[in-house]
């Protein structure tokens, strides 16, 4: 394990998005966020099926970070329940991997 995270957020609305983006990055929070517009979700929200659009991030950090990166995201989502969910990277190139750690 390399000790570094993607972690999946999905937002509302795509200026939401960029607010998050760049507070976890100014903040140190995270390295880099792409920001994706146009993801179409389909889920359960009590007994109703719901589709949204909405615009996903991956955030790229630190498995030490991961927790204070929740708490802002946390503090500046508009939904009840955000997704923030993280995925290790196993593997990746040595010198981006580098780099994530120093930025954040």
């Amino acid at each position: 394990m390399t000790g570094k995270l993607i972690v999946f957020v999905t937002c509302q609305r795509s200026e939401e998005a960029e607010i998050i983006a760049r507070a976890v990055v100014e903040e140190h929070l995270a390295a880099c966020v792409n920001v994706l517009p146009g993801v179409k979700s389909c889920y359960m929200w009590g007994r109703e099926m719901k589709w949204s659009e909405e615009t996903l991030l991956l955030i790229k950090t630190t498995e030490v970070r991961f927790l204070a990166l929740q708490s802002r995201i946390r503090e500046l989502h508009s939904y009840d329940i955000p997704e923030i969910v993280a995925v290790p990277i196993e593997i990746g190139f040595d010198k981006y991997l580098q780099w994530v750690a120093q930025s954040v």
